[in-house]
């Protein structure tokens, strides 16, 4: 028995996503979509964990927020007090609405800024990363499916172009 893999390439995310419902509704498993921008509703529609992500937003959000208040500790109160407006210079909960916004910053600065190293990391978008796409036109404007057939591929084929593939290519594993 052997292992054939389908390249469905398609033009419009709107009928890439009306294929992925149709095909997974009659139970073929996908392998793998490519696409040159993130469509809405297709991690549902190929049936995907949701992503761990936001936790990981939630903790760097948290390493701001620490060191934030460490470096205002350490700078305001330990290292070089000043009375500044009349506030007191010796306690950092008395001066903690003046911190508001500096902590606010700190939290939102590691958030986002390590979010994105984690997401670029976890792509594989580093420098010097290879890409794990067959076609190089889905860094462009195609949309591509990968598709592992055993046996005859035939029908998958069939049901490719009747779901709006443009084009289908296979390859023998």
């Amino acid at each position: 028995m052997s292992t054939n893999t389908l390249y469905g390439i398609f033009d419009d995310e709107e009928v890439l996503l009306a294929s992925v419902k149709e095909i997974r509704a009659n139970n073929i498993e996908i392998e793998e979509v490519f696409s040159p921008f993130a469509i809405h509703g297709l991690d549902k529609a190929l049936g995907l964990k949701e992503t761990r992500m936001a936790i990981m937003a939630f903790i760097y959000g948290c390493l701001g927020l620490s060191l934030g208040a460490l470096m205002i500790y350490n700078i305001m109160i330990v290292d070089w007090p000043q009375n500044i407006g009349g506030k007191p210079n010796f306690t950092f909960y008395h001066n903690m609405p003046a911190f508001v916004p500096i902590l606010f910053e700190c939290t939102v600065l590691f958030a986002a800024h390590l979010m994105s190293i984690t997401y670029l990391i976890r792509c594989g978008l580093f420098p010097g990363g290879t890409s794990d796409s067959p076609d190089e036109r889905t860094t462009d404007d195609k949309f591509l499916m990968v598709i592992n057939v055993d046996g005859d591929s035939s029908p998958v084929k069939e049901m490719l172009t009747k779901t709006g593939a443009t084009e289908i290519n296979e390859k023998e594993a």
